[in-house]
């Protein structure tokens, strides 16, 4: 200390500038800028110890957990009282602390295995003390946060004797950073970031966990986890928990409500594992190591244990949830693992219960969620809360496009959809286990592109699969039955099977009106769309032959004319630039004397190639600057730059408009044709396309086919199918463009 205050008529004792060192060390254990202690002298002589007032000034504490050794545990030995059977009893004496005071502490927390550096700063105790012959102590504490923000206070109530306490605790934003940093003790990377208010009240006892009454609201705000910051892979605005009251040891929760705003999950599938074992360790192997490991605490574990406990007597009491609500969620999925990346979303999400008691009969849950790029989902479900084999389900899945699957048809089919709708409605009543369901599929309209030859995808001949599944009104219309128990479903495929049979005996007889179809159909098609293969700028085929006929038409009708809506995939068009790039640079790699004269035939090699192909891979893994990159499409971004993918999609697209324009200057028809501004979106088709509308008269070829397709629409076995193409195209009109004006 810098010098000491000792006065032995009043009992008060004041020390400077106080610090007691580690032992046998020079790094400080304790210090205050000022300890005061004033003793009550006279009681001295009654054997009766009383420190009347005890203040310490701005006091800095260091706790430090090594290998399950904290660093004050030599001094509990120090001090430690050994008995002597030798010597009589002493006599008792009293020793009393009373109105304890501490102002503006700082405390550290370091764990040496688990590498964590925490403290808490602005920590304010104040406490009545404790007299000799009384076993409750009194206080209140308070503090802030020393890594972020928040603060925390606290008044407590503990009997020393039984362990009986009492709390009232408030928390305002206090973050949860110390959290982030156990977090890195069990990851291989990854971020964490959160705030937490909370207003708990509560009695219990220490040796009795489950002696526990609580009432009150938790709130955590701005949660964040993922990769790096801006990076997440779950994340919420709001998470509410009101408790009007939790007894583990009556076996009671009863909860005014459960609530979560925003949330946001991302599930990605790599070549090799996901995100979550990436970070986690194949099948969670970091959290497995830490856990048993004994010498290491681990708080999210230890977090973990307790949810899991706590959720187990939860589903064993009397709970009741008087409100349960998710809003506005928001739930990802990527597969990275095929030749293209598939993505899929569930956005916005809303899962809605009604009063969630477990001495009701049922609980109903409500789910309601748009699906991206295309689609909607309903579910409303029944649950017995006493039997979880006891529910009832009923969902539909509608207006999902055919094609939104492509990236695992191309992988396992090498064919692509360029049209189709997918509906599906599954009915699901399980009593003791027993299921009776129905479910129905139904795909309008499917229809596949030519085949795709690239290596390392699987082939399988789709027109002959198509032929025997699609009947002829152009559908796809199962109903699957599954009954047995929820340990051996029964599956009963015999409307597959007879529908399949069919087919191959009556499609024969009824070619030549599929066909009749399927040419009407071509022809209001390309009369209102021209769709452009990935990375394709050239016309040829049918579409050449509708350009040709178009500005023929425009000749004859000078007052007609045609608005063009080019309508740009440019995620997928970018993919696939990005894709060719990076096969190229390697490519000529291999053949450096070839880079001035790359031929048609070399660039057809190179669009063939697949990106899986194993020294590729090992290629652009000998390019990486960095281990977080677990993509082929991140692995090709490391050595081609998003300004060259820009510059080839913009020269892409301005290729296809002058293939486009060509045939209207070449017959001086080009007034009579005007571009929009291209949009970028995700076509429901999987194309990217020019929707064209016309403006005056419409060709004569486009309104006989929509006359006869109008015919055939409301005719068997078209008519059955009618309403269901209606509610497709009403659906998804927005969604695409508008055709005709």
């Amino acid at each position: 200390m810098d010098w000491a205050y000792v006065n032995p008529f009043t009992g008060h004792i004041h020390f400077n500038n106080f610090k007691v060192y580690e032992a046998a060390s020079d790094s400080i254990f304790f210090s205050a800028d000022g300890v005061s202690v004033d003793f009550a002298i006279r009681k001295i002589l009654f054997k009766t110890y009383e420190i009347t007032d005890l203040v310490l000034d701005k006091p800095r504490g260091t706790i430090i957990l090594d290998s399950g050794v904290l660093n004050f545990n030599d001094l509990i030995k120090r001090f430690a009282a050994i008995p002597d059977s030798t010597k009589p009893p002493a006599p008792p004496v009293h020793f009393n602390i009373l109105n304890v005071k501490i102002n503006d502490g700082t405390f550290y927390f370091i764990s040496v295995v688990s590498k964590i550096n925490y403290f808490i700063k602005d920590v304010n105790i104040e406490s009545s003390g404790k007299w000799w012959n009384e076993d409750t102590v009194v206080g209140k504490v308070s503090f802030s946060s020393g890594i972020g923000t928040g603060d925390m206070k606290v008044d407590f109530t503990i009997n020393l004797s039984n362990l009986d306490y009492r709390y009232a605790v408030v928390v305002h934003k206090f973050s949860l950073a110390i959290i982030a940093q156990y977090l890195k003790d069990i990851t291989n990377y990854g971020t964490l970031s959160a705030n937490l208010d909370a207003n708990i009240k509560a009695t219990g006892n220490f040796k009795d966990e489950e002696n526990l009454d609580e009432k009150g609201r938790i709130q955590v705000t701005d949660f964040h986890f993922g990769k790096t910051p801006g990076d997440d892979y779950l994340s919420f605005d709001k998470f509410v928990l009101a408790i009007n009251e939790v007894n583990p040891g009556k076996h009671l929760y009863h909860l005014d409500s459960v609530i979560l705003s925003n949330p946001y999950f991302k599930y990605e599938e790599y070549d090799k594992l996901d995100n979550i074992e990436t970070m986690f360790g194949e099948n969670g192997a970091n959290v497995t190591v830490v856990d048993a490991d004994k010498k290491r605490f681990n708080l999210i574990i230890e977090l973990g244990h307790y949810l899991i406990n706590v959720s187990k007597n939860f589903f064993q009491s009397a709970y009741k949830i008087n409100n349960l609500a998710l809003n506005h969620g928001d739930i990802q999925f990527n597969d990275y693992s095929q030749s293209e990346k598939f993505s899929a979303e569930a956005s916005p999400l809303y899962i809605v219960a009604d009063s969630i008691n477990k001495g009701r009969g049922r609980i109903h849950v409500f789910i309601k969620s748009g699906l991206k790029p295309y689609g909607n989902v309903v579910v409303d479900a029944s649950i017995n809360p006493r039997d979880s084999a006891d529910f009832d389900i009923d969902s539909h899945f509608t207006n999902i496009p055919v094609a939104a699957f492509n990236p695992y048809f191309i992988s396992y089919t090498s064919y692509l959809f360029d049209r189709g709708t997918i509906e599906f409605n599954a009915s699901w009543k399980v009593r003791k286990g027993i299921i009776e369901s129905t479910n129905h599929l139904l795909i309008i309209d499917p229809r596949l592109t030519k085949r795709i030859k690239n290596e390392g995808d699987k082939s399988i001949p789709m027109w002959l699969v198509m032929y025997l599944v699609r009947r002829n009104d152009n559908v796809i219309d199962y109903s699957i039955p599954v009954t047995g128990n929820l340990k051996n479903p029964k599956f009963h495929l015999n409307d597959v099977v007879f529908s399949t049979l069919k087919n191959i005996f009556v499609k024969p007889l009824v070619t030549p009106y599929y066909m009749q179809v399927r040419a009407e159909e071509n022809k209001i098609e390309k009369g209102l769309t021209l769709k452009w293969g990935m990375r394709e700028s050239f016309i040829l085929g049918s579409e050449d032959k509708f350009l040709n006929d178009l500005t023929k038409f425009l000749s004859k009708n000078p007052l007609a004319s045609i608005t063009v809506s080019p309508q740009q995939y440019e995620i997928k068009e970018k993919e696939y630039i990005l894709f060719f790039e990076a096969k190229k640079k390697y490519y000529l790699s291999l053949h450096p004397g070839i880079s001035h004269s790359f031929s048609e035939s070399d660039s057809e090699y190179v669009d063939k190639m697949s990106v899986k192909d194993t020294f590729f891979v090992k290629y652009l893994n000998k390019h990486l600057t960095h281990t977080l990159v677990f993509t082929i499409q991140d692995k090709c971004s490391n050595i081609i730059t998003s300004a060259l993918v820009n510059t080839k999609f913009n020269q892409l697209n301005k290729a296809r408009e002058n293939a486009f324009n060509h045939y209207f200057k070449e017959k001086g028809v080009d007034k009579q044709v005007a571009f929009h501004s291209a949009q970028n979106n995700i076509p429901y088709n999987g194309f990217s396309f020019y929707s064209i509308a016309y403006k005056g008269e419409l060709p004569d070829y486009l309104l006989k086919a929509y006359k006869k397709m109008e015919k055939l629409n409301n005719k068997a076995p078209r008519e059955k199918y009618k309403d269901d193409r209606e509610k497709i195209k009403d659906g998804s009109s927005k969604k695409r463009v508008v055709f005709i004006k």
